[in-house]
């Protein structure tokens, strides 16, 4: 997949490859859906986004994540917005729905929540 995604980065059209662009996952996707959520998981202060061109925005390293480099590799001119941050118009391009510490079972991840805002 990575050899397919790189040779696409070579193309001279400046369209993006794809129309639109949908993320699910846990903190290695997450760009900033944690920041206004009642939960420990969150890290949008530094040293988090150190190297990112915007300085901290919820993703959970020093600079772009996988997502980042792949929109870029398929001509997005824009990073992919958290869904907590899309306006209306976004979901055309297609949203982030990742959020840092997700899972599948509902006691994954239960530690991080700050239980006494948090309402089932």
């Amino acid at each position: 997949m990575l050899l397919v995604l790189l040779s696409m980065s070579n193309k001279a059209d400046a369209s993006p490859q794809v129309p639109c662009y949908f993320i699910f996952g846990d903190s290695l996707s997450d760009n900033g859906n944690n920041n206004n959520l009642p939960t420990l998981a969150k890290v949008n202060y530094l040293p988090y986004g150190n190297d990112f061109p915007q300085g901290p925005t919820g993703r959970f390293s020093d600079g772009r994540n996988m997502h980042d480099f792949i929109a870029e590799l398929l001509g997005f001119e824009d990073y992919i917005p958290a869904f907590a941050n899309s306006g209306g118009k976004d979901i055309f391009n297609g949203v982030n729905y990742a959020s840092g510490s997700a899972g599948i079972r509902n006691e994954t991840g239960r530690h991080l929540v700050n239980l006494k805002n948090y309402h089932k």
